[in-house]
């Protein structure tokens, strides 16, 4: 009589190595849509102006930019793996802390915390999706991204139910952060050991430069489009169209949805068009979107945009941080830098303008971010 013994756990868990980096991308975009959709909320629980949510969402973007230098560290100290590991548990800590301030200050300040882990967790995400690739041979980063913008339709949809039930936001975000943390857990475990190799610079920030400056500037215009739109595009619904809380997420669910679906094709259509065109047609597309949605016709009409956007804006960020990735995780944190510092400034800065020139105006800068996106893709050749 034969006795058989459990597998180890290591072994069990490496079953799910081949889910665990997408994963890790839907974590990403159901934390990063989740507080996208109680924006509004939040912002009316604490009586906050335009300018006001702008210095809130400024303070986001901070945390951002500023984590760049040490997401190099941790992914070159660490690997990718455990970087995502450290950064994810900070992210999931966070969330619900996010419904606990009882100031627009408080706020800013969980609100850096909430950029910092999330830009840590993204750049070694990104790290491990470029391993991928690489291991794969053929373009594979624009489905891992479209992983990100189903957690991102996930985290929107989940948000407009909660609202929709009247669902506080510390209630809804506690939820998310128990759900999550588990599942980050086994695909921690299920990835393979990180292979590190340690960069030959011992710098742990690096400037863009030289071709990398195109990458940079294409996603720069990406952040300043996609982060407004995250963060300004419920209260666009609210204020502008007089949608309810539970409707008002629906505009980014439609731009995540779009941007998931678009996802699915941008890595074949980049291996037959190449990526210069893919990203120049579809920053094109979705100024077309941008500029139906703020026509405000009606509600429908204004999701029907902003999801338009959505899939013109779907290959920005794969294909960026794909050809930055090849040259190393410094290089990758310098043009994350570099992009993300467009999340930083378009969010507080749509803000001022709202205040100033009304939402239309605001939003309308991210039709003209889609037309910077189109003539600096069309002349950057490292994005090849």
């Amino acid at each position: 009589m034969s006795t058989e013994y459990p597998l180890p756990l290591t072994s069990r868990l490496a079953r799910f190595h081949s889910i665990a980096t997408p994963f890790l991308f839907i974590l990403l975009g159901v934390i990063y849509a989740s507080w996208a959709a109680r924006i509004p909320a939040i912002r009316d629980a604490l009586q906050l102006s335009p300018s006001q949510l702008g210095i809130v969402l400024l303070g986001g973007g901070f945390g951002a930019v500023g984590s760049f230098p040490l997401a190099a560290w941790m992914v070159n100290k660490f690997g990718g793996r455990r970087a995502a590991w450290y950064s994810g548990l900070g992210l999931i800590l966070v969330l619900p802390s996010l419904a606990l301030a009882p100031s627009m200050v408080w706020l800013a300040i969980v609100a850096i915390a909430l950029g910092a882990a999330s830009g840590c967790f993204d750049v070694a995400i990104n790290a491990i999706g470029t391993a991928h690739e690489k291991a794969a041979g053929r373009s594979t980063m624009s489905l891992l991204h479209a992983w990100f913008s189903l957690g991102a339709v996930c985290g929107a949809l989940l948000g407009s139910a909660m609202a929709g039930f009247a669902i506080t936001p510390l209630m809804h975000f506690s939820i998310a952060s128990l759900l999550l943390l588990l599942p980050l857990y086994i695909a921690y475990q299920a990835l393979p050991p990180d292979q590190i190799v340690h960069a030959e610079s011992k710098a742990m920030f690096a400037v863009a430069h030289g071709p990398l400056v195109a990458l940079g500037i294409i996603g720069f215009c990406g952040a300043v489009a996609e982060g407004s739109i995250a963060d300004w595009s419920g209260v666009f619904m609210k204020d502008e169209m007089g949608a309810h809380d539970g409707v008002a997420p629906l505009a980014y669910a439609g731009f995540a949805a779009l941007m998931l679906l678009a996802r699915m094709v941008c890595d074949r259509l980049k291996d037959r068009f190449g990526a210069r065109r893919v990203v120049a047609s579809g920053a094109l597309f979705a100024a077309f979107g941008i500029f139906v949605a703020i026509a405000a016709l009606n509600i429908p009409l204004t999701i029907i945009g902003f999801a338009f956007a959505g899939a013109g804006f779907a290959a920005v960020f794969p294909f960026v941080f794909s050809a930055a990735g090849r040259h190393g995780s410094t290089a990758l944190a310098a043009v994350a830098t570099f992009s993300y510092s467009g999340g930083l400034i378009g969010p507080p800065v749509v803000g001022f303008l709202a205040q100033g020139w009304g939402m239309q105006v605001a939003v309308g800068l991210i039709g003209v971010m889609a037309i910077a996106i189109a003539i600096a893709a069309s002349r950057a050749r490292w994005l090849e």
